[in-house]
């Protein structure tokens, strides 16, 4: 792994625990038949909210009169070997930091065989929907982050 946000491989591997699947559609790949480069970030956003869905942090976040909302500052993915049209893939979320306004979230997409396809890392920041500047987490927010937190390091 080149993956400077990976130490040991197989130690960062063990701490997921929640993962949603996918298959590659047709329109998601190239004329080589291979998965584009840019759809894994929609993977990702996929398992992310799904993610944060689980953990009880969505319930709000689109209504209008919520004060806070979440937006991405960064997002990254390294590619390990080719996906093609129809693989069933699992991506893998896990909380890897918890901030006063922000969350690490790393990513692993792998296929059946357990084989990782790529792996990926961002931060997402809340921030007040009428200012635009960071928000600390509620101490619901910090209590559901947590415990994902203490199981996933």
């Amino acid at each position: 792994m080149r993956a400077s946000y990976i130490g040991d491989f197989e130690e960062w591997k063990q701490g997921f625990n929640f993962s949603v699947p996918v298959t590659v559609r047709f329109s998601e790949t190239d004329m080589f038949g291979h998965l584009n480069n840019t759809v894994n970030f929609t993977y990702f956003e996929h398992a992310r909210i799904e993610y944060l869905k689980h953990l009880g942090l969505m319930e709000n976040w689109l209504d209008s009169e919520e004060g806070a909302i979440t937006v991405v500052a960064d997002l990254q993915c390294d590619y390990l070997k080719q996906v093609f049209f129809d693989e069933q893939l699992d991506i893998h979320v896990k909380t890897a930091r918890v901030g006063s306004t922000s969350l690490d979230i790393h990513y692993l997409a792998a296929g059946p065989d357990g084989e990782p396809a790529f792996t990926g890392r961002g931060t997402i920041v809340q921030v007040s929907r009428k200012t635009g500047k960071p928000l600390p987490w509620s101490d619901k927010a910090l209590d559901a982050l947590g415990a994902a937190s203490s199981i996933v390091r």
